[in-house]
């Protein structure tokens, strides 16, 4: 069965092949089926996001595909969670890395003016698929940390500066790609969805 990735973003269409190659023929990314579109991601939970970036897929392709799709994010755990399924956009538009952790760390120190000092925080991610036999699967996966009050290192991207990964004793920013991988939140998600598969 071949698959189709709701998404043009070459890194986790490089993740999901190597991860998910002994349960899919093929799998490609929008660009690769001729689709170009933006999915709104109304869902008030990465599950739900990931639903409906695969559902809108699997419909358009007439369910001839199975589709995947993530959602992810950074939640901390001062902020109530936040930012959560904003994580992207937590700053507003453009989406700018910068900007997101500028507001981030803004309203930490905004909220440590009142209560202790708490910077405990995780990614998420969502994976899941939509089969043509009519079965939804969904795996999640996370990564516990801590958020730095300045950046550290100069690899990754988003957030990944200011968490610092209780696992590798390091941010995400100073870990190689390949370390960063053995503990990252899709790389979760995408084996327990593997499971379910």
């Amino acid at each position: 069965m071949n698959a189709v990735l709701a998404s043009n973003n070459s890194h986790k269409l490089e993740e999901i092949r190597a991860l998910l190659a002994d349960k899919f023929g093929r799998v490609y990314s929008l660009a690769d089926m001729g689709i170009q579109t933006d999915i709104d991601e109304t869902g008030a939970t990465f599950e739900e996001n990931a639903f409906i970036k695969a559902q809108t897929i699997f419909d358009f392709l007439g369910g001839k595909f199975a589709v995947l799709a993530d959602d992810s994010g950074l939640c901390v755990e001062a902020l109530g969670g936040a930012p959560g399924v904003y994580s992207a956009r937590y700053a507003g538009s453009p989406c700018n890395d910068d900007a997101n952790n500028a507001l981030l760390l803004k309203n930490l120190h905004e909220r440590e003016l009142s209560f202790p000092k708490n910077r405990r925080a995780y990614f998420a991610s969502v994976v899941v698929a939509v089969l043509p036999d009519g079965r939804k699967l969904a795996g999640e996966g996370r990564v516990y940390g801590t958020i730095l009050d300045e950046y550290r290192g100069n690899g990754g991207f988003g957030y990944d500066p200011l968490f610092y990964c209780d696992e590798l004793g390091k941010t995400f920013a100073e870990a190689q790609m390949s370390e960063k991988n053995t503990v990252s939140h899709r790389a979760r998600a995408l084996a327990a969805l593997k499971e379910k598969l």
